[in-house]
């Protein structure tokens, strides 16, 4: 059994809906050891505690950047992470955590990377009237969302959407494809 580290800063819906595949059986061979996130406030640590996982904040505000990531290192470390997921986690990680899980460390993005790279990226395409988007999972390395693709979906741009409703589209693909590349990545894994 694979164990995931899930890291988010917010609501925590693309690890909701890894949760859900694995309870459904969709996602075998994988447990989530523990989730962590930057804010303490963050609603994905109480969705968490509700399903009986392991839920941490490490508070980032105000802490160095490497100091930071050294602590989540340590966390993820003491519950024998195999392989971490990032789901909404706000922050770039510096060179102690990518050291520590180089080649186990995945992150969803809401846009067909290279394209529309950082934040807003569902706006950037809409604003760039794009016919085509998507989201990419891809593994992080010290550039931002510039990780080599796992996979990706793409996503249509209606001529009657908004940038919310092109962004519950990919939102809803984001949910699939995250588990298919969890599934993906854990066979490669020893």
């Amino acid at each position: 059994m694979k164990r995931l580290g899930i890291l988010l800063s917010g609501r925590g819906s693309n690890f909701e809906a890894i949760a859900r595949n694995i309870a459904d059986g969709q996602l075998t061979g994988a447990e989530i050891a523990v989730v962590i996130s930057n804010k303490p406030d963050a609603k994905g640590l109480d969705t968490a505690r509700q399903l009986g996982l392991t839920a941490l904040a490490i508070p980032s505000r105000g802490v160095p950047r490497e100091q930071h990531d050294a602590l989540v290192v340590a966390e993820l470390r003491k519950h024998r992470v195999d392989l971490v997921c990032l789901a909404g986690y706000m922050r770039l990680l510096t060179p102690v955590f990518i050291d520590a899980f180089a080649g186990r460390i995945l992150n969803i993005h809401p846009s067909l990377l290279p394209a529309f790279p950082g934040l807003d990226a569902q706006k950037q395409a809409f604003d760039y009237g794009v016919k085509i988007t998507g989201c990419t999972v891809h593994y992080v390395t010290e550039q931002m969302d510039a990780g080599p693709v796992i996979l990706q979906a793409a996503v249509p741009v209606l001529s009657d959407d908004t940038v919310e409703t092109l962004s519950q589209r990919i939102l809803d693909q984001e949910h699939r494809l995250y588990t298919e590349a969890i599934r993906h990545v854990l066979t490669q894994l020893p």
